[in-house]
């Protein structure tokens, strides 16, 4: 095979969790770009079908399914539908996060325990749903979205001359267990011949931040930025693809070698 053909996601079918945001836009667009039909999954449907419009109008295959990732019945629900207008999932892509503890350290018990029910339950649940479709198929991709704060941990200056601080433990706990949870995933499945492996990005610098932060950060990163709105394609079509067909249980980090220092 062509090694250019390897990279080509035509025929693939794709389940995108939280299909609308920062990351999930580029997401979206490399699989869309590699020539995979592409479900977008999330509690705002709404939301969704605006993300769809605009690709349909590109001539992308994209379609918006409900789907609540801290109900086991609505993940199931979701997984069936696809199965019935689809047949397979060959690509799921788990890039859903809910972020409930906007107090951070200092937020309830029960916000901690919400964003575990969501961030770690209802990944454990879609990933063994899927699985479970992928395992008679003898074929598939995992690809869990994780974030280089799952392999470090607080820098605090980074937010040195602003009003913000990175102390949230939910998503550090989260993110640190997604990278162990991609390896479990990819001992169990490999067998059948279905890969996990996870992407850890940096951080994504929107038009929001604070010019101080940016500044804090890029200058902790050896390429001297933040990530852009393009940087996580690569790396999804790779992991998606055939090109990587001997990769499972890797953690790869895109964050302009942030955790390389």
């Amino acid at each position: 095979m062509n090694v250019m053909d390897m990279f080509s996601l035509k025929g693939k079918i794709a389940l995108l969790t939280g299909g609308a945001g920062l990351y999930g836009r580029q997401i979206l667009e490399a699989l869309t770009e590699a020539g995979a039909a592409v479900y977008i999954a999330s509690r705002n449907i709404e939301v969704l079908e605006k993300v769809v419009l605009d690709h349909r109008n590109k001539g992308n295959k994209v379609t918006a399914i409900k789907m609540d990732q801290g109900d086991e019945k609505s993940i199931l629900s979701a997984c069936q539908e696809i199965m019935g207008k689809s047949g397979r999932i060959d690509i799921l892509i788990n890039n859903a996060v809910a972020r409930p503890m906007k107090k951070g350290w200092e937020d309830s018990a029960e916000a901690f325990d919400e964003s575990m029910h969501i961030n770690a339950t209802g990944l454990f649940i879609i990933t063994r749903a899927v699985g479970k479709i992928m395992e008679k198929q003898r074929y598939g991709s995992i690809i869990n979205i994780g974030s280089m704060m799952g392999m470090v941990g607080v820098e605090n200056h980074n937010y040195d001359g602003t009003n913000m601080h990175g102390w949230y433990p939910d998503y550090f706990f989260h993110k640190g267990g997604m990278i162990n949870f991609t390896r479990f995933c990819a001992s169990y499945f490999g067998r059948f011949n279905v890969r996990v492996n996870c992407v850890s990005p940096g951080g994504l610098q929107t038009p929001q931040h604070d010019p101080v932060f940016v500044k804090n950060y890029s200058r902790r990163t050896q390429l001297g930025r933040m990530a852009n709105d393009t940087d996580l394609k690569g790396v999804i079509v790779f992991l998606a693809s055939d090109a990587s067909a001997y990769i499972t249980g890797a953690n790869i980090p895109v964050d302009g070698g942030y955790t390389a220092k």
